[in-house]
């Protein structure tokens, strides 16, 4: 009987297979060849994810060389088809010119227990092919992950499978990030219900700019590292350079949505001394005085706007992605003898929420 089921498979005669199978699987439940054949009949139905579970369990449980030989090529044949699909779905995702468009993939981090998040892995380790180590070690916990970047048609194929599985995700265009005008505020000089601030743009061209604190949207705060050389001793007692960070640079930036910018102020770009008295005796104070006369102002001009400060987090999760930095304007004016990631990050991080916020009115 064995042999006449596989006789009917070989010559794609599915229905008579069905059909001689159907009293083996009563007579013979536990007959490793009636589970091949099974799969076998569930793989040419479009039944994968069954077919690939009992491919899976003959694995573990058979000791026939022939069966094992070809439950791994049944495996081998549904990923294949999977890559194939998946493959075409991507290109018809990517077809429209506005889906080939750059785009990234972003995860969002999840409050979840351990056995929660080892189920996660599993899931986005099978949407994005990696193993499930490497994809827990990539799931957030604190911030924003940026995972990918590619054709957004494409970053959203892969988003939409990855919200069908519990994994909280979003992906936008970058153009969106690059296209948002940038003013380096360097002083208030009137205070209103439009307070009005003189400001350099993105071409360092020096001008003003009025507007109203019902404008601001969010607030990001964010510290971006300043590296200096320094000469130490190493393990051997020699002398060598290295680079190391030896302060912080506070930035705060303002999301006027309205008018598609940004307003970006930073500690050692403001001039305390011009404008608004916003610090009392800013002669005489230090810069972290001035920097926090200055923020409290502003939060008491903004109380209900949200603040946004998990920059730390997600500047180090982004800092070693090259290819998606080396895409964002960093839009700082801090000056530096080397260029640094930290910069781009910053701007991508507030792009983002500059985004997100705009595209869910």
């Amino acid at each position: 009987m064995l042999e006449e089921v596989n006789t009917a498979l070989e010559r794609q005669d599915y229905q008579t297979a069905a059909k001689l199978l159907k009293p083996l699987i009563k007579k013979s439940p536990d007959d490793p060849w009636v589970h091949l054949y099974v799969a076998k009949l569930q793989e040419v139905s479009g039944k994968r994810q069954e077919a690939e579970k009992i491919y899976r369990q003959l694995l573990k449980v058979t000791i026939n060389n022939k069966i094992l030989s070809q439950a791994r090529q049944g495996l081998q044949r549904l990923e294949d088809a999977e890559k194939a699909e998946r493959k075409q779905a991507i290109a018809e995702a990517t077809a429209e010119p506005t889906n080939a468009e750059q785009g990234i993939l972003v995860l969002e981090p999840t409050n979840i227990n351990s056995e929660q998040r080892t189920l996660a892995a599993k899931e986005f380790a099978k949407i994005m092919q990696i193993d499930p180590y490497s994809a827990r070690l990539v799931l957030p916990s604190r911030a924003w992950r940026v995972y990918r970047i590619g054709k957004i048609g494409e970053m959203q194929f892969y988003g939409k499978q990855l919200q069908q599985a519990g994994i909280s995700c979003f992906w936008l265009k970058l153009s969106h990030i690059q296209n948002i005008q940038v003013y380096q505020v360097k002083y208030f000089s009137q205070s209103s219900k439009n307070p009005h601030v003189v400001c350099t743009s993105n071409n360092n061209q020096m001008g003003s700019l009025s507007f109203s604190w019902s404008e601001v949207t969010a607030k990001v705060m964010g510290l971006l590292p300043i590296f200096e050389e320094v000469v130490d001793l190493n393990v051997r007692g020699k002398l060598e350079r290295k680079t190391q960070t030896q302060d912080y640079a506070h930035f705060c930036d303002l999301h006027l949505p309205e008018r598609r910018s940004i307003l970006r102020i930073y500690d050692s770009g403001y001039d305390f001394q011009q404008g608004l008295e916003i610090s009392p005796n800013a002669t005489q104070n230090t810069m972290r005085i001035n920097w926090n006369n200055l923020i409290s102002w502003i939060n008491e001009n903004t109380t209900n706007t949200q603040v946004w400060s998990e920059f730390q987090p997600f500047g180090e999760g982004v800092l070693d992605q090259t290819e998606t930095l080396n895409k964002i304007p960093a839009n700082i004016q801090i000056y530096r003898k080397e260029k640094s990631n930290w910069d781009s990050a910053f701007h991508l991080y507030s792009g983002i929420i500059f985004t997100r916020n705009d595209e869910s009115k």
